[in-house]
């Protein structure tokens, strides 16, 4: 079959290529999938890059998420048939025409739900709603989040919404700004503004923020600690700069705030598959209702690996890049 594979971690561009690899069996546990789109993660190219927190074993294949069609049952797979059409997220080697994954991991999707959303409704969509338990968060409170015209910001203002919870929503550019507004989220703030602080105060006004998520590291981090309200949690997300958190303790002492992080990944494997089960009903009931958009940037056929994984689109994209094996 097909496949995106590499033979040694490095730069995506460099180290990818389209290769010939055997069909995988499915296990006991397992099922086979054939692969209609694929979706192509931050966490994916940082895999490659072997800068994740999982590093599969050499040469391997890339990818975490797909939808496809069931093609193929382990011996001790039950409630899951041939020809049904499914997403998966948490997994492994999805940029090839199949893959096997467990059984727990994988989840019925209703044809309601096209293949591009469907290819993308799980790991960053879910990623945003276990975040949202996660943190606690009830119907009225505040949360503040930084990169928030990235796949998760983009759903966790879109969800949280949905739950009644208000988000503030920062990023960095006026053109962010535009992403933002063009899928109707609300509570946008440039970081590049002088007063973008006392903006977001004003949006909060008297009340405070009950939680805070940084995916930037750096100073951003110290930046949201500062406006979080009394008691408030603080959860790690991810560092896009590159660089340790600074966090003026002062802050963490008299704020009483609760630092924690979040690895969406992990708890998305650990979770029991009724409770994931019950989350993913929600993420297609409010993408089939238009409450949740999963916009796309372009999709490319496999044979275009480099090109889909290449630096500047990945940069630059207003929504997912999708593969299509």
């Amino acid at each position: 079959m097909r496949s995106a594979t590499y033979n040694t971690f490095g730069k995506p561009t460099e180290v990818l290529s389209l290769g010939d690899s055997p069909i995988p069996e499915p296990k006991a546990d397992e099922v086979r999938v054939k692969t209609t789109l694929a979706s192509i993660h931050n966490h994916d190219l940082l895999t490659i890059r072997g800068q994740y927190g999982f590093k599969p074993e050499l040469p391997a294949i890339g990818g975490s998420e797909a939808v496809g069609v069931i093609d193929a049952v382990g011996d001790n797979v039950k409630d899951l048939k041939v020809g049904q059409r499914v997403a998966a997220a948490s997994v492994q080697a999805t940029w090839a025409e199949y893959f096997v994954a467990s059984k727990d991991m994988v989840f019925t999707v209703p044809d309601s739900l096209d293949d591009p959303i469907a290819a993308q409704l799980i790991a960053m969509p879910l990623s945003a709603l276990m975040l949202i338990e996660f943190l606690d968060l009830k119907n009225g409170q505040w949360v503040i989040h930084n990169a928030a015209n990235g796949a998760v910001g983009k759903s966790l203002a879109m969800l949280a919404a949905a739950r009644g919870i208000k988000t503030i929503n920062l990023v960095r550019s006026a053109d962010s700004l535009k992403e933002l507004d063009a899928l109707d989220i609300k509570n946008n703030v440039n970081t590049s503004d002088d007063d973008w602080k006392d903006q977001v105060r004003k949006l909060v006004g008297d009340d405070k923020i009950s939680a805070a998520v940084d995916s930037v590291g750096g100073d951003s981090s110290n930046d949201l600690l500062s406006l979080l309200g009394h008691g408030g949690t603080f959860a790690s997300f991810g560092i896009m700069s590159g660089k340790p958190m600074t966090l003026d303790p002062t802050n963490i002492i008299f704020k009483q705030a609760v630092i924690k992080g979040f690895w969406g990944s992990k708890i998305s494997q650990e979770m029991s598959v009724d409770n994931k089960q019950r989350l993913i009903d929600e993420l297609i009931e409010r993408a089939t209702n238009g409450n949740l958009k999963l916009p796309v940037e372009a999709t490319f056929d496999l044979t275009d690996i480099k090109k889909a994984v290449d630096g500047d689109l990945q940069s630059s994209k207003n929504g997912k890049v999708l593969l299509k094996p």
